[in-house]
């Protein structure tokens, strides 16, 4: 099994706090009985995070910094005909708007419905078609775009603007595409400030849907599904919710879990802000069971590393 731990850690100095004190034996021997393998390199501004690169990169796909096919792979799990065309992620949002900056909620945390999700689907569907998008309806957190021009387009995920000034990640606003896309955040946030379900979404004391978010544009690429790892999301909520208690709480579950599987994962991804790094199984011998017996890892140097 290849492991993939997204949000394993950050450069926070609360987050190196609670490693200090964060007791995981099994992420330990797995440390020690597998090998460095390879290591990504990056910074916390790049858009694509270190657990979209690792993913795309066991996948076999290609791709620049935020311009990886993870709309078109959705696209097609919810059961659209893709094509030959360019897909961009859809993903309708909250935005906490502050005296002179905008804070993106988790959108995972609005609890949006399918018939209101439809709702304002179809409410904005004409500005995109008028603008020569495909727009269709996937779930109720996935609506998709589809345009030529969509290929190549750098935009930043998801997963990096949650709790962050948006501001800091629009990303290109000089090219063509970069300007038409922001003029329809604008449409879009004035048709959904007067729409039926945000007004009785306001009434229920619920989070309003007044933006979207675009992300992973680009053509579908073939998935290599013997080498697609098992991706374990118990860690991001709470980071990104700034929850350290419950991050810690969430790391130690992972270590009772899937990282007590210590004979079956015999590779192993650890996923920061700024990097991600590969760990694998190499053939037995002799010389390396005695360097394992003797060799300790502290889980914490690895993480505050990513």
């Amino acid at each position: 099994m290849h492991l993939l731990v997204p949000f394993a850690s950050d450069d926070s100095e609360a987050c190196r706090h609670v490693l200090h004190d964060l007791a995981l034996p099994n992420l330990a021997r797995l440390l020690a009985r597998l090998e460095p393998a390879a290591r990504d390199e990056g910074t916390a501004a790049t858009f694509s995070p270190p657990h979209e690169r690792a993913l795309a990169a066991a996948r076999g796909w290609r791709g620049s910094d935020g311009a990886l096919p993870f709309a078109a792979d959705a696209a097609v799990a919810d059961g659209i005909a893709v094509a030959d065309l360019a897909w961009g992620l859809v993903t309708p949002a909250h935005w906490q708007l502050g005296r002179d900056h905008a804070t993106m909620f988790d959108p995972a945390q609005l609890g949006l419905g399918e018939a209101e999700s439809r709702q304002l689907f179809a409410a904005v569907r004409e500005l995109f078609e008028s603008e020569g998008f495909a727009a269709t309806w996937g779930a109720a957190d996935r609506w998709y775009l589809a345009r030529a021009e969509l290929e190549g387009f750098a935009t930043a995920s998801l997963d990096r603007v949650v709790g962050r000034n948006v501001d800091g990640w629009l990303g290109e606003t000089r090219s063509a595409m970069g300007r038409l896309l922001r003029r329809l955040q604008s449409e879009v946030q004035l048709v959904f400030h007067t729409h039926p379900v945000n007004e009785a979404r306001e009434e229920r004391g619920e989070a309003v849907v007044n933006s979207f978010w675009l992300s992973g544009c680009g053509k579908a690429q073939a998935v290599d599904e013997v080498a697609e790892p098992t991706v374990d999301e118990s860690l991001r909520a709470p980071l990104l919710a700034g929850d350290w208690a419950a991050w810690a709480e969430a790391w130690l579950a992972l270590d009772r879990g899937p990282m007590a599987q210590i004979d079956r994962v015999d590779t192993l991804t650890l996923c920061g802000e700024r990097h991600a790094a590969r760990f694998e199984a190499s053939p037995p011998g002799l010389l390396r069971r005695l360097r394992h017996r003797w060799r300790a890892v502290e889980p914490h140097t690895v993480l505050e590393g990513l």
